[in-house]
């Protein structure tokens, strides 16, 4: 790695981080190569890295990368641009991502309490599984709610911050 995208820091304290997140992602459910592709962007300082960085920093095949690149693509957690006036692609993190992330999960949400409240219908509310199944949907309201105030506030913090470089 050269330029802007090395990591600050000591090599392999970044290696050692960039690895223990990876498997805290992996625990949480994320693909273990995808998890290790995502740590090492991050921990870029460009936020951005070719085939060939990410395969030499992680010691992973170029197939390897292409793999988890696929997946963290159709998950809207990284995006391909090709280098001005070259063949090369790179991989580069969304801009806001943690905040367009969940705003996804925010959709998903959206879906499932429609489902979970015309399942509760079926079920009956007053069944046990109908009332079980409409405090699940109530449950995703909630959530939907407190994450829409959480994230306004999370802009409002982010935009009082000093901005890096």
């Amino acid at each position: 790695m050269t330029g802007d995208d090395e990591p600050m820091g000591n090599e392999e304290q970044v290696s050692r981080f960039v690895e223990r997140f990876a498997a805290e992602l992996t625990e949480a459910g994320m693909q273990r190569m995808a998890s290790r592709v995502f740590a090492a962007l991050l921990a870029s300082e460009g936020g951005s890295l070719t085939s060939a960085e990410l395969s030499e920093q992680l010691c992973i095949s170029p197939a390897a990368v292409s793999g988890a690149i696929r997946y963290l693509n159709q998950v809207g957690m990284v995006s391909r641009e090709r280098e001005p006036g070259s063949r090369r692609d790179r991989y580069v993190l969304h801009n806001e991502l943690w905040y367009e992330t969940f705003t996804r999960r925010d959709q998903i949400l959206t879906r499932w309490e429609a489902i979970l409240r015309e399942g509760a219908e079926t079920l009956g509310r007053d069944s046990v599984a109908g009332a079980r199944v409409a405090e699940t949907a109530e449950f995703f309201e909630f959530l939907q709610k407190e994450m829409h105030q959480m994230l306004d506030r999370w802009r409002e913090h982010r935009a009082t911050r000093p901005q890096p470089g």
